[in-house]
């Protein structure tokens, strides 16, 4: 059998004592605690049966520690004082709201607007989680996630539509410079393609089997080796946008492909309202739906 790690004397006692201590006078402590003095007398006589010890003499005007007394309200006044500073630290931490998310969607759409979040939402500490696997809201204690998923979705949870995946074929520019765009299939077959786990090179060119190339076990790998002019990646355009306004990276062909599934906001119904993780549900909704400027 495991002993107990603590054996306390009731709180209530404990802060009586505490405050009669500071004070030397029931009556003070009463005022203090807005209590009774009898009610403080009755605290502090449990305390010392419960110690077999006297804390106090009683003097005709007010009260005098016993030598016991005073050392331990030095040590009772530390630990309360303890706990009122653990109490301001929690109370002064700001709101933190946990969001799951893929790693390309965290790297690509997320983390270039943190600073427009933390502008809108100056109160609410935002942390994110970029893994491929499903998040569990109780258990990973998740508040918001971003998923590749289609409904219909359980009673429990609420979705929402941020945008379905338009994959499109990207390049750095300097790597098609020479060729007149846009390319045609079989020039795309022809050019060093760029894999992700999803691959979905062979349904894009209508290709039996696997086609030739290097592979990355997500999108943003293969993006990034794009961006440094390695090969022609396939991703959904919301990932992209950005480099394709910037010029770091061109569309190749005009054709394009909607797929499913498609990517949704979702988060666990709730009767009570939870202001921070509704703000940073509401800012994800206005500022990573359908656009994605």
């Amino acid at each position: 059998m495991v002993p107990s790690r603590r054996k306390l004397p009731p709180l209530n006692a404990l802060r009586a004592f505490e405050v009669s201590g500071r004070r030397l006078s029931f009556r003070a402590a009463a005022e203090e605690l807005g209590v009774t003095q009898g009610a403080v007398a009755q605290q502090v006589r449990a305390l010392e049966e419960h110690l077999g010890l006297a804390l106090f003499q009683r003097l005709p005007r007010g009260l005098a520690l016993t030598p016991s007394g005073a050392a331990y309200l030095m040590d009772v006044t530390r630990a309360f004082d303890t706990l009122g500073d653990a109490t301001g630290r929690l109370l002064e931490q700001p709101d933190t709201v946990t969001i799951s998310v893929t790693p390309t969607f965290a790297a690509k759409l997320l983390i270039p607007r943190l600073a427009e979040l933390n502008a809108a939402l100056p109160g609410v500490e935002l942390r994110t989680v970029a893994t491929e696997a499903i998040s569990d809201f109780e258990r990973d204690q998740v508040d918001i996630a971003v998923r590749l998923t289609r409904p219909p979705f359980p009673s429990g949870l609420e979705a929402k539509l941020l945008f379905h995946q338009e994959l499109v074929a990207v390049a750095s520019p300097h790597l098609v410079k020479d060729l007149p765009l846009p390319l045609s299939a079989e020039q795309l077959k022809a050019r060093p393609l760029l894999h992700d786990a999803l691959d979905h090179w062979p349904m894009f060119l209508r290709a039996d089997g696997k086609l030739p190339g290097a592979v990355f076990n997500q999108t943003t790998l293969a993006l990034d080796a794009a961006l440094a002019g390695q090969g022609i990646a396939l991703a959904c355009r919301a990932f992209v946008a950005a480099d394709l306004e910037a010029g770091r990276l061109v569309q190749v062909t005009d054709e394009t492909m909607i797929k499913e599934p498609s990517f949704f906001l979702v988060r666990k119904r709730s009767s009570l309202p939870l202001a921070p993780r509704d703000a940073v549900w509401d800012w994800c909704v206005a500022r990573l739906s359908l656009r994605v400027d």
